[in-house]
């Protein structure tokens, strides 16, 4: 339910990085399958995201790929995790450095556009994609943020996860509402409608590391505004359509008082525990892997999935040059190593984890959805709740495909970390909020100034 953020001087790890892409090809040998690849006595490092909702079964799913690996292959997999969006930075860094790290990255989708940046990771040639199954393999949405263009990519789509909107279908009948609004205004009066005792309207986590900056960037997209301009070297978080999304996020909490007070503290998994726990109408900017823990809490089958809106605050219709933004493209990405000297074992290894059964078994198992196409009918046909996450996945659109993105994303994560403590105390002021924006405009711009 993550989507990583870069931090740091990516613009060096770019120089380092190209300095060391002609001399980490050795792994490389041709077309090689699975089965005909001798592994024995060799291990791949995979760096990989910590599951903070499913750190038991992601556990008992390192053991099983690596056992599955080493029967096809004779290796073993080694999975290191990290935590935050630092831990991740700085192993890359270590790693293109010193020329040696984890063969295999899984990375967010948003943080994809910093790696290739770095130019550390291997392009994929026609090649490489016979490698892990072919291009044609991928549900096509999930390779829009691969790299810049067909002929530049380095990720390889490993899980999807479009963000929707859940909300809590007795509670909506119970006061009338037929189905959540299309517009953040409409969702806004729907959840005051909805908060009433200790139930609240909206479950936001606040605290989290990476949900805030979402909210921002679908509601600026929704006005005409992508916040920053990779082919213009322009960056416009100062402009009125990003304040106006702020104070939109924060007066849920601040003005509407349709959110919890506690949210202000809260992880992601908080918020989802609150909606679990039936205290909340609406839990917006959550993927399918809720799926797993609703379905055992006390709302199964009472809760349903929804396009979250799309007509921006302050709005009736989309404006113009407004894009209709249901979600990010939003998963995860396997880029490979230069400095591997296991390609061919890195790139099957990826193989085996695209390959239809292990996903599908992935998906029941933690609730992203698969970016292999035979996989994602076999979850279709078998999940009536799919649908609206379907269809987010279809109205979603790609964040900047910019070097300059990690630094210009937690710009707007610290926005809302730095406006904490006056929210706690009662409200974020028009003033302080400028300010706070001025700044993240500033990095933001910096980090334009610096990417390739």
């Amino acid at each position: 339910m993550r989507s990583r953020i870069a931090i740091g001087a990516v613009a060096g790890l770019a120089a380092i990085g190209l300095a060391l892409s002609g001399c980490s090809s050795s792994g490389s040998s041709g077309g090689a399958t699975s089965g005909d690849l001798d592994g024995k006595g060799k291990t791949l490092d995979v760096m990989i995201a910590a599951n903070g909702l499913y750190p038991t079964e992601q556990q008992q799913w390192f053991k099983d790929v690596s056992a599955q690996f080493q029967k096809q292959t004779g290796a073993t997999v080694k999975f290191e995790t990290f935590a935050s969006a630092n831990d991740e930075l700085t192993k890359i860094q270590t790693s293109v450095l010193s020329g040696q790290g984890p063969d295999i990255y899984d990375l967010g989708t948003t943080f994809t556009p910093t790696a290739y940046s770095t130019g550390a990771f291997v392009k994929l040639t026609d090649a490489d994609w016979d490698k892990v199954g072919g291009r044609d393999r991928f549900v096509p949405a999930t390779l829009g943020i691969s790299g810049p263009d067909e002929k530049n990519e380095v990720g390889i789509p490993f899980l999807s996860r479009p963000f929707v909107l859940a909300y809590n279908k007795e509670l909506l009948a119970a006061a009338g509402i037929d189905k959540p609004a299309d517009t953040w205004d409409g969702l806004t009066d729907q959840a005051k409608k909805l908060t009433t005792g200790d139930v609240h309207g909206m479950a936001v986590a606040y605290a989290d590391s990476f949900d805030p900056w979402k909210f921002v960037w679908a509601m600026s997209m929704q006005q005409g505004n992508p916040l920053i301009d990779a082919k213009t070297k322009k960056a416009t978080i100062d402009d009125d359509s990003v304040k106006k999304a702020y104070e939109t996020y924060f007066g849920w909490l601040s003005d509407d008082k349709v959110v919890d007070p506690a949210a202000i503290g809260w992880k992601n998994p908080q918020a989802v525990a609150a909606f679990a726990s039936g205290k909340a109408a609406f839990l917006p900017m959550v993927s399918s892997s809720s799926q797993v823990s609703l379905d055992k809490s006390a709302v199964a089958g009472k809760y349903g999935y929804a396009v979250m809106p799309t007509i921006p605050p302050g709005a009736t219709k989309l404006p113009s040059d407004g894009k209709a933004a249901a979600s990010i493209i939003s998963g995860d990405n396997m880029v490979v190593a230069k400095y591997s000297k296991n390609q061919d074992l890195a790139f099957a290894l990826v193989k085996m984890l695209t390959s239809t059964e292990n996903q599908v078994k992935y998906t029941k198992t933690f609730g992203d959805l698969p970016t292999n196409a035979e996989a994602a009918k076999q979850i279709e046909q078998d999940n009536e709740l799919i649908a609206p996450i379907l269809d987010a996945g279809k109205k979603s659109f790609g964040t900047p495909f910019s070097g300059a993105w990690g630094d210009t994303q937690l710009a707007l994560v610290n926005v809302v970390v730095q406006s904490i403590p006056a929210l706690s105390s009662g409200s974020v002021s028009s003033s302080d909020l400028e300010a706070k924006l001025k700044t993240a405009q500033a990095t933001a711009q910096g980090a334009l100034n610096k990417a390739k």
